[in-house]
């Protein structure tokens, strides 16, 4: 009887002893477990549809990758073409005419283009802050009007840090009044990635940066700085990265462009085949039915260009800009993971629209663009490539030919309504909630689908009204059942209009007007996904109803189309 005592003494003691050395930590885990899920939402600036590894790109994300092999690929994600824009839908969860953003951030006198987020909108921010969420951002804001200097030397003195003013657009118009309790970035868009301008914490200007300063690894430093406090509380967060990188001026530390040095020796049709190929081989695209467009008719072959030795050194910039980006985006991965957030954190990577083929020389400095740095030393915006670029020294960008290989296999880019304009790359990780990993998925979302998303998956109901505003009805559609791998619904017709050029797509056929052309374009997306065979003049019916239905569109939702610039 004695030994049956020790033996279930030792028993129950060995039990408690088991419940004490593991408690603290299965509490966390529990805590963690049943909260709400975290939403970290990452974008990044320009970047190409296959520019990243896991979308057929030869540059180093190693860290995005892994993303996307322990969570899924979307190979039908669509932005609205131009920064600003894209960014109000996201937030918003409109079309970015409703949100007040039919085109950039300077006021016009109507409703779609008002240049700012207007009071019948709510963010993502407002309403998961409103339930109970921790909300920041870390990055590009570009959602605001602008407040420049009347005179043009005045103006030219603040871009180039040598005056200071309290505001860059209004205060209410800032992220810290529109549901981001923190907010560590930029206001405006283009930026001097070594010495930003309209760099703001909070709501305060940031007047002074340190030495080796490089801006994308301040945002990504900032935000794993916000995920590391948020995970010591109780609540649930929202944290939205928005990166400048890999937008121009290119600018990259040289040891990072040293990694790309002979990548790009080979010439942009070289690239572009090995990417197209790496697609194939990945599962990306079915070259059945998706071909390599020709290159732009308008480029050199890299046999006929004189000016090798800068293009491939200009790309290789753009590539360190995104390797950079990655790694960053590394150190907030691991922030999440040491924290314990990780498991029941829904982390989403993407871009605001395709690759650019602005040639960023052709400005000259003005408006956002300085003509010195803070220490006095000329910015070069030589426009016959005698200057090399990547340091901050230059503004400068990778151009046609190179956008054309960032977005392969489409054509065009940035600002256009053709896939290489709207076409994003777009890959999620949940581990709570993703059991089929690394897969891929042709279910077609929208960026305005984050609103709807975000909040059917923590429980919240969109507002009809928002500090005693009216709200414009919710337009995006929910992807959660497509993260856990049912079924959802999807949008039945996507509509776009920038700057002239614009699109609608009903089920795979789509109507565009892109480019030169002030016509209408028809393609079947099913079979020709790289737009090629424009069947405009086989189906006119087809045309006769795709075009109305965007003109009803056009009129419902504030839209007034322009020529393009």
């Amino acid at each position: 009887m004695k030994i049956s005592v020790n033996k279930n003494l030792l028993i129950v003691s060995g039990l408690l002893a088991s419940f004490v050395i593991a408690s603290p930590k299965d509490v966390s885990a529990q805590k963690k477990a049943h909260k709400k899920p975290n939403f970290v939402l990452v974008m990044a600036d320009d970047l190409g549809y296959s520019d990243l590894g896991c979308y057929g790109g030869e540059i180093n994300t190693p860290n995005l990758d892994r993303i996307a092999k322990q969570g899924m690929q979307f190979t039908e994600f669509y932005n609205v073409s131009r920064c600003c824009p894209t960014r109000a839908s996201l937030l918003s969860g409109l079309y970015n005419h409703d949100a007040g953003i039919g085109d950039m951030t300077t006021p016009q006198n109507d409703t779609g283009y008002r240049g700012y987020l207007g009071k019948n909108t709510v963010t993502i921010a407002e309403v998961l802050k409103q339930s109970g969420y921790r909300t920041a951002m870390a990055g590009k804001w570009h959602i605001s009007n602008t407040i420049t200097q009347q005179n043009k030397d005045d103006q030219m003195k603040w871009l180039n840090h040598q005056a200071e003013h309290p505001l860059f657009s209004p205060a209410d118009q800032y992220p810290t009044s529109r549901g981001f309790e923190k907010f560590y970035g930029t206001i405006w868009g283009v930026i001097d990635f070594y010495d930003p301008f309209s760099l703001v914490e909070g709501n305060k200007p940031v007047t002074s940066v340190p030495k080796n300063y490089y801006h994308t690894d301040a945002i990504n430093d900032k935000a794993a700085g916000y995920i590391r406090e948020f995970s010591k509380g109780d609540q649930p967060f929202f944290l939205y990265i928005a990166h400048n990188a890999p937008h121009w001026p290119i600018q990259a530390p040289e040891e990072d462009i040293e990694r790309y040095k002979d990548t790009y020796k080979v010439g942009w049709e070289v690239i572009r085949e090995n990417r197209y190929k790496k697609m194939v081989s990945l599962g990306l695209i079915d070259p059945n039915k998706v071909k390599l467009s020709p290159r732009h008719p308008a480029q050199l072959s890299w046999a006929d260009n004189p000016n090798k030795e800068w293009d491939a050194r200009a790309m290789a910039v753009h590539a360190a800009m995104i390797d950079r980006m990655d790694r960053g985006l590394g150190r907030v991965i691991k922030a999440l993971e040491e924290t314990g957030e990780m498991n029941n954190t829904v982390f989403v990577f993407l871009s605001d629209n395709g690759a650019s083929a602005e040639l960023s020389d052709k400005y000259g400095p003005g408006f956002d663009r300085p003509g010195q740095t803070r220490d006095g030393r000329e910015i070069s915006y030589a426009t016959d490539k005698t200057v090399m670029p990547g340091a901050q020294t230059t503004f400068f960008s990778i151009g046609p030919a190179w956008a054309n290989v960032a977005n392969t296999p489409f054509r065009l880019w940035k600002s256009q309504s053709l896939e290489g304009g709207i076409h994003t790359p777009m890959i999620v990780s949940w581990p709570a909630g993703i059991k089929n990993k690394g897969s891929k998925t042709g279910h077609v979302g929208h960026v305005m689908d984050f609103m709807a998303t975000f909040i059917d998956m923590a429980g919240v109901s969109y507002p009809k009204e928002f500090n005693g505003n009216a709200i414009t009805p919710l337009e995006g559609v929910s992807l959660a059942g497509v993260f856990s791998g049912q079924k959802a619904a999807s949008h039945q017709a996507l509509f776009n209009e920038h700057e002239g050029s614009k699109y609608v797509r009903l089920a795979d056929w789509k109507l565009v007007v892109a480019g030169p052309s002030k016509k209408w374009q028809l393609y079947n997306l099913a079979t020709d996904k790289s737009e090629l065979n424009d069947l405009a003049a086989q189906y006119p019916d087809k045309v006769k109803t795709l075009s109305a239905m965007w003109d009803d569109w056009a009129s419902k939702h504030h839209v007034l189309p322009k020529p393009s610039k």
